[in-house]
C-alpha cells in the first residue's frame, strides 16, 4: 500500500485545518461522551463536567508536548523554542501527556470535590480513545515510523520514502481499541469499589507494554544515543509498567481479601 495522503484538510489563509488536530481534538469529546455516560451510570452530577475538556487538554497537550520535546528531541528544540509551541505539526510522548492529565485530574476533583482515584480510574476509558486516535493523527502526518519490512502489509509512506515499512502507528492504535473493550468489560462487570482499584493497573500495564514493545518495530526517535540497550520510549515505559503491576497486585489481594 502506498500512502501518499496530505495531512491538511484544509487551508484557511495562514491557518491549517490538519487531520492530526482534528482526530486529537475528537477523540476528547468522544471521550467526554463516554464520561458523561459513565457519571450518569453511577449517579453522579454531570454539570460538573461542563468545564473538564479544558482541564484535561490542557494538561495532555503540554504535558505530552514538554516531553516531547525534551525527551526525545532536546537539542532541536532548545535551539528552536518557538517550535515547542506548534502542536499542529504532531509530537506528543503519551508518557508526558500521562502526568499532565493525572495533575489536571488532581485539580479537577479538589476544586469539584471528586475523589481523585475514582474520576481517575473511570478516566482510563476515554483516556485509551485518546491515545488511539493520536496514533491515527500520527499515520495521517507520516511520523512515527516502523522499520523495512517484507511484511504483505508494509506501507510505503510516500511523503517520507518509498521503503515499505511496519505501519507501527496503526498497530499501537487498533492495540488501543483493543484496550478501550478491554476497560468498558471490566467496568460494567465489576463492583465499583473494586473497578476504582483495577482500572488504573490495567491501563498502565496494558499501554506501557503495548509501547515498550512496539519500539522494536519503530526507527529511533531520540536524537541522541545513550549506552542502554533501551530506547527513549522503552525507558519512559518502565516505570509505568512497573507501578501498572505493583497496583494490579495490591488490587486483586484486595480483592481476595473482601
Amino acid at each position: 500500500m502506498i500512502w501518499d495522503i496530505d495531512p491538511t484538510i484544509l487551508h484557511l489563509g495562514v491557518l491549517q485545518l490538519r487531520w492530526y488536530g482534528v482526530l486529537f481534538v475528537g477523540s476528547f469529546f468522544i471521550g467526554l461522551m463516554v464520561l458523561n455516560w459513565i457519571f450518569k451510570r453511577e449517579g453522579k452530577d454531570t454539570k460538573v463536567l461542563d468545564n473538564f475538556l479544558i482541564y484535561v487538554m490542557i494538561g495532555a497537550v503540554v504535558g505530552a508536548r514538554l516531553m516531547h520535546c525534551f525527551a526525545y528531541e532536546p537539542q532541536y528544540f532548545l535551539a528552536h523554542p518557538l517550535e515547542i509551541l506548534k502542536v499542529y505539526k504532531g509530537g506528543l510522548a503519551s508518557h508526558g501527556g500521562m502526568l499532565g492529565v493525572i495533575l489536571a485530574l488532581y485539580i479537577f476533583a479538589k476544586k469539584y470535590n471528586l475523589s481523585f482515584m475514582w474520576l481517575l480510574s473511570r478516566v482510563t476509558i476515554p483516556g485509551a480513545i485518546t491515545a488511539a486516535f493520536v496514533r491515527f493523527g500520527n499515520f495521517f502526518n507520516s511520523e512515527i515510523l516502523g522499520l523495512p519490512s517484507d511484511k504483505p502489509w508494509a506501507i510505503v509512506f510516500a511523503r517520507v520514502d518509498m521503503i515499505p515499512r511496519h505501519p507501527v502507528q496503526l498497530y499501537e492504535a487498533f492495540s488501543y481499541l483493543l484496550l478501550v473493550a478491554i476497560l468498558l468489560y471490566i467496568y460494567k462487570k465489576v463492583s465499583p469499589i473494586f473497578a476504582t482499584k483495577i482500572l488504573p493497573a490495567v491501563f498502565l500495564t496494558y499501554m506501557f507494554s503495548v509501547r515498550f514493545l512496539l519500539e522494536y518495530t519503530k526507527t529511533r526517535q531520540a536524537d541522541y544515543q545513550w549506552d542502554l540497550p533501551l530506547t527513549t520510549g522503552q525507558a519512559l515505559s518502565l516505570p509505568f509498567i512497573l507501578i501498572g503491576v505493583v497496583w494490579m497486585v495490591i488490587a486483586l489481594r484486595s480483592a481476595k481479601r473482601q
